[in-house]
């Protein structure tokens, strides 16, 4: 007896009014008593004279026949009142006074888990769901479990393993996970089929109520209007033997709610098309790769075959005819430079393979005959230069001295040099994207990097500029000319630049790349007449002040000295970059090519306008090393704001 009142018999640990056997709710207060009066009634009552005994109890008013009642809760859940009538001291009848409810089938927990009960005649029987078999067949009340495994969640419907079935007249007593207003009860079936975690559904009064496993207190009533629907397995036989006297006349026919086995052959139609599409793929794939690497190697078997290289790093002395042959007299220009002409060659290689070259012609590098000291130091610059290799650099190959005949071999590089692809893009060539361009200047400072500090004795370029770096066939920049600074006599320090097709030649300085402090040093030089390279005020502090302008240059694909602009501003790059950068207006670098790519990566062109401004400072104390610089690019040191770079000794050489 609960205090407010409702007598209720609860399995035990439990308490939830939904697991309850039974209960009996007389609309009473609280603080009563269940009270059995001379007349056999169970009834609740309040401030009674207490009972002398609640379970047995004579009746005074009957003299003859005594009646002793018994309140019992029985083995099938039911609390019931018994009367025993004794008419003499060696016979009684039993009687039922009263029950506190009339069907089995009302007891929750008369059948087990995932089972239902129906009332035959007097009796209640349990039976399982379709698609559940008994734990055991010889003791129903024990319930069911499901007769096939449930897969990863959704993979089984995918594949059209699971239908559901439906049940007329039939309800449990549960939570519903989801309740949803529903007026068609064949829409509820298919909305728990869609759904891979219900494993049955209720539809009645306009709702669907989707439940998981296990389902309880399962209960047939015909009078009932609720719809069960349970999901089975496809395979599994939807003819479950009910008793005739279950349905009580009525046909049980299970409604199977299953998808189009049209739908399953096309999902396995296309299942089976992707699969082997992607096996060609891949086949075709592994196919290109395989030739490509067989070329490759070939390539690198056929360049060894050369001869070109006896040892790692050696170079291979040429004979005068042997170049002219291979450049076929020298016909095909690719350019001049204050060193000379570069000529294009191919030289035979293995498997019927032609190696390109590029062939330079020392022509400003007098000597008097027979002077081998000077021949001497030639072969021995070249040789050192040789010995310098760097994916950043290009290639020494080899050489050729006879007497007055001085020329270089080097690899050919066929997408030209960096000037061509940022000034003067073509047809043929191409402006790179932002990333390519990041990429592009990160290719220069690691190659100046190796010269500066790598290599076995430290090399100034002194000559770093987009004509002098080139653009191999994977569009890797490397820098040419490089180490040759030194074969330059005092009374050639002038600017010849040259075309470039696929090797650019320009070796000699250029006013608008060349350090502050390397043109006052020129000046030196001529009154002294001595070489410049000596000189103590030359670093490696001039090849970043050329670095600098060279990155402003590939940022905004502009030469460091336009005449044709809009704005006197903008004539000198870094004066223009400068103020661009202190106006917080770096949009106005790029121009036109602006877009989503470089917006969405301001802080990289930040980074790069900074490290750009810091290396072209007048001051070489203040421009940064090289190494620094590459730490700086890549964003893993923070960079301060530069100050004003002070270019106006750019003006000084026009």
């Amino acid at each position: 007896m609960q205090y407010d009142g409702n007598l209720v018999a609860y399995p035990v640990n439990c308490t939830d009014s939904l697991d309850a056997y039974w209960s009996f709710v007389p609309g009473m207060g609280v603080g009563l008593n269940l009270n059995l009066n001379f007349n056999g009634i169970l009834y609740l009552g309040k401030n009674i004279s207490d009972i002398q005994d609640t379970f047995a109890k004579s009746s005074p008013y009957d003299t003859v026949t005594v009646i002793i009642y018994r309140a019992t809760l029985d083995d099938d859940g039911i609390f019931r009142l018994y009367s025993h009538r004794f008419a003499s001291n060696t016979s009684s009848i039993v009687s039922t006074e009263w029950s506190a409810m009339q069907d089995h089938c009302q007891v929750h927990g008369f059948c087990g888990f995932n089972s239902f009960c129906s009332r035959n005649s007097s009796e209640a029987d349990c039976y399982c769901y379709p698609g559940f078999v008994p734990f055991n067949p010889s003791k129903m009340f024990l319930g069911c479990y499901r007769n096939f495994t449930k897969q990863r969640c959704n993979s089984e419907e995918a594949l059209g393993l699971v239908n559901i079935t439906s049940l007329e007249n039939l309800r449990w007593g549960d939570h519903a996970y989801s309740v949803v207003p529903m007026q068609k009860k064949e829409d509820c079936g298919k909305y728990c089929l869609e759904d891979c975690n219900c494993a049955a559904a209720l539809h009645f009064s306009g709702q669907c109520r989707k439940h998981k496993l296990p389902l309880r207190y399962g209960m047939k009533n015909l009078s009932d209007s609720a719809t069960a629907f349970v999901k089975i397995s496809s395979k599994t036989s939807v003819h479950p033997k009910i008793p005739n006297q279950l349905t009580h006349g009525s046909s049980y026919s299970p409604i199977v709610v299953t998808e189009n086995k049209g739908h399953l052959i096309s999902i396995l139609a296309v299942s089976l098309g992707s699969l082997a599409c992607l096996c060609i793929v891949i086949a075709s794939s592994s196919f290109f790769v395989y030739r490509h690497r067989v070329h490759k190697y070939k390539k690198l078997s056929d360049n060894a075959k050369l001869g070109l290289t006896t040892e790692e790093f050696s170079l291979r002395s040429f004979s005068y005819n042997e170049l002219e042959e291979a450049t076929q007299g020298f016909k095909e220009e690719l350019g001049k430079g204050s060193f000379g002409t570069v000529y294009k060659g191919t030289l035979s290689g293995g498997g019927n393979k032609n190696i390109g070259i590029a062939v330079k012609r020392l022509e400003n590098v007098p000597e008097e005959d027979g002077d081998s000291h000077r021949e001497f130091r030639f072969q021995t610059e070249v040789t050192a230069i040789g010995r310098t290799h760097h994916r950043n650099l290009v290639r020494l190959l080899g050489f050729c001295v006879e007497g007055r005949r001085k020329l270089l071999v080097y690899e050919y590089m066929s997408n030209g040099s960096l000037a061509n692809v940022l000034f003067k893009a073509t047809n043929h060539q191409r402006r790179p994207g932002w990333k390519e361009r990041v990429r592009i200047v990160l290719d220069i400072a690691r190659g100046i990097l190796y010269l500066h500090e790598e290599c076995e004795a430290c090399i100034v370029h002194c000559s770093i500029k987009p004509q002098n770096i080139l653009m191999d066939d994977s569009w890797t920049a490397k820098i040419s000319d490089f180490g040759l600074a030194k074969l330059l006599l005092p009374n050639h320090m002038k600017s010849i630049t040259g075309r470039s097709r696929g090797v650019t030649v320009t070796s000699g300085p250029v006013s608008s790349y060349l350090a502050p402090e390397w043109q006052g040093q020129q000046q030196q030089q001529q009154q002294q007449q001595q070489q410049w390279w000596k000189q103590d005020l030359i670093s490696v502090k001039a090849d970043i002040y050329s670095f600098g302008v060279v990155l402003l240059e590939v940022i905004c694909c502009r030469r460091n000295l336009e005449v044709n602009v809009s704005n006197a501003d903008e004539i000198i790059l870094s004066t223009w970059v400068y103020k661009c950068f202190v106006a917080g207006e770096l949009y106005k670098l790029v121009g036109d090519e602006w877009d989503e790519e470089i917006s969405a990566d301001l802080k990289t062109l930040e980074r790069m306008v900074k490290v750009g401004l810091w290396c072209v400072q007048d001051d070489p104390g203040l421009r940064p090393s090289i190494k620094s610089v590459i730490l700086m690019l890549e964003g893993t040191m923070n960079i301060l704001v530069p100050p004003h770079p002070s270019p106006g000794s750019l003006l000084d050489n026009p």
